[in-house]
């Protein structure tokens, strides 16, 4: 195990016994969903390591610094512990990972609602793997400004794990590596991973995605995280440690105290290694004592010091000043009062095609000034087969620079008639926006015979050759279309009662067809037409959902005269 995680087991053995210590403070006040302090058996379970490539992670390094003893719901336990008073700001999840942990415990509340997943357990897991993303370091979809990796695994102090994904998620061809802010080993996303921001794409450095990959992972083997026993195997999934197991419950009792949102990109870098950082630090420095204020460095998130690309990393040396540097306070976040439609119009898509608008929202403040970076919610609802192109029916986007957030297109099903396209925040007071949007049935513009043969036949018997039409849409074949065959009176619509006819079941003349369809190809053909005794030409119109239609003659003749001599005449 020592050759596993570097760094963090030389401090091990103080952390494990400040993790215990911060576990039974936390504890102490019987919070709702208090940690039990005695793990039972899963100390025995976490003994028997398991080969690193069946954990989530390839049991890579992570952060081992513990969250603040003054837990964020106000005064907690004091004791004298080093290393563990970080301070209030710990409790601050940056906004598009805190909307991603959320929406992968709504997603798992409706697909696996007796795991009782609680999106703190993936808050918990995402401070320790990667900061929370390196402080919320992410664009406006979720997806990391720079790949996080954690160290090549080629057994040099770490697991030997070979390359299973050619390179594609990790860069490296030859080993593996765990990438993300949820620190996935490129073998357990190519099973796990998941396109929870509707882009497309599975993408283990987009956080939508990476979350609701965890919470996939957390809840297999049917398990009930409401349950102490499944909670700490689900865990240990996750990286088979004693400790990694003692570090996550920490923070996640931490969480269930309350937390709040802060800005990306602010968010506080945990001291110690991790996934960008994997290795000891060339000069490693004792951890500080209780009230000596942290170095300060104004280019990185919270006052952290380090290369904010290497979380833990760069000098501890303190400033030379005297006195202590006075923390960075981020600017406050503008707060959305409303959310309104950047467009009035209302949506139409012909089944089976997509939709040509976009549901597009803007957030604003109490100014009417655009506010960046907001979750927005585009769920499809109402008695609809219509998806977003992604194949889901809710995602979440955040709203760029000009506080406007769109959608992805909509497909339509084969399901017509109205439904819903709502957006919403997880803000409270602000109303909730719908657009209309509607399905109609395939239509068809064009209708041109296929065949140029003269429809022809003596009265009394059926004609030769069937009628085959194709439909068009805008030049293009038009499949799956409503379409009508009636023989018609000339200058009327209502079928005749007598002329050419088609047979029902029964053998009975019928002369309107109203349940034909054309096929793939936009191709009909009918079915074959009698004649009657009466003589003459008839008129057959065919027509289709979106008004093409199409006349075709039909002649009925007198069969030949006899032209044997009269029987006087012999």
């Amino acid at each position: 195990m020592s050759a596993l995680f570097g760094r963090r087991l030389r401090r091990g053995a103080t952390t494990t016994a400040v993790a215990a210590a911060a576990i039974a403070a936390l504890s102490a006040s019987q919070a709702p969903g208090a940690i039990p302090t005695d793990p039972g058996g899963a100390q025995s379970a976490a003994d028997a390591t398991p080969p690193a490539g069946s954990t989530a992670t390839g049991n890579s390094p992570y952060y081992t610094e513990l969250p603040p003893l003054t837990t964020p719901d106000g005064p907690g336990t004091s004791i004298d512990l080093p290393a563990i008073t970080t301070g209030p700001a710990e409790a601050g999840i940056p906004a598009s990972v805190l909307a991603a942990y959320k929406q992968a415990e709504q997603a798992l509340a409706e697909t696996k609602p007796g795991c009782n997943l609680p999106w703190q357990l993936l808050a918990a897991i995402g401070k320790v793997e990667s900061g929370q993303a390196r402080g919320g370091r992410v664009d406006a979809n979720g997806t990391t400004t720079s790949p996080i990796l954690g160290p090549v695994l080629n057994g040099i102090g770490f697991a030997n794990i070979s390359d299973t994904d050619n390179g594609e998620y990790d860069g490296d061809s030859t080993h593996d590596r765990a990438v993300g802010p949820m620190q996935f080993i490129p073998s357990t996303w190519a099973t796990w991973g998941q396109d929870a921001n509707g882009d497309g794409r599975k993408d283990p450095n987009n956080i939508y995605d990476a979350a609701l990959a965890a919470a996939e992972y957390l809840c297999h083997a049917d398990r009930d995280l409401s349950v102490d026993a499944d909670l700490r195997e689900a865990i240990l999934s996750y990286n088979h440690s004693q400790e990694y197991l003692t570090t996550v419950l920490t923070w996640f009792e931490y969480y269930n105290r309350g937390t709040h949102e802060v800005p990306d990109g602010t968010g506080v870098l945990p001291i110690g290694t991790g996934p960008a950082d994997p290795g000891p630090s060339p000069s490693p420095t004792p951890p500080p004592t209780p009230g000596t204020p942290k170095p300060s460095d104004p280019s990185t998130p919270g006052g952290e010091s380090g290369n904010p690309s290497t979380p833990g990393g760069g000098s501890t040396t303190p400033p030379p000043s005297s006195e202590p540097t006075p923390p960075v306070t981020p600017a406050p976040k503008p707060v959305v009062k409303r959310i309104e439609k950047t467009d009035a119009g209302t949506l139409t898509a012909m089944a089976g095609s997509q939709f040509t608008e976009r549901t597009s929202v803007r957030a604003v403040d109490a100014a009417g000034e655009p506010v960046a970076d907001v979750p927005v919610r585009f769920e499809i609802v109402g008695d609809t087969d219509a998806r977003f192109v992604s194949g889901k029916s809710a995602l979440t986007l955040s709203t760029d620079e000009d506080g406007t957030a769109t959608a992805p297109p909509v497909q339509a099903g084969e399901q017509t008639g109205a439904f819903a396209i709502r957006a919403s925040v997880d803000v409270k007071g602000v109303a909730d926006v719908e657009y209309t949007a509607s399905v109609t049935a395939r239509q068809a513009d064009g209708l041109t015979r296929t065949g140029d043969e003269e429809l022809t036949a003596e009265s009394g018997t059926a004609f030769e050759d069937r009628v085959s039409v194709k439909a068009t849409y805008k030049g293009e074949a038009a499949s799956g279309v409503a379409a009508t065959a009636t023989v018609i009176t000339a200058g009327g619509s209502a079928p005749r009662a007598d002329g050419p006819y088609f047979k029902d079941a029964a053998g009975n003349p019928l002369r309107e067809l109203t349940d034909l369809e054309t096929d793939a190809n936009g191709a009909l053909q009918l079915p074959r037409i009698y004649a009657d005794d009466t003589t003459g030409t008839f008129l057959l119109r065919i027509e289709t959902e979106g008004g093409a239609t199409l006349t075709v003659e039909l002649t009925v003749t007198a069969p030949p005269a006899d032209t044997a001599p009269p029987a006087d005449t012999l």
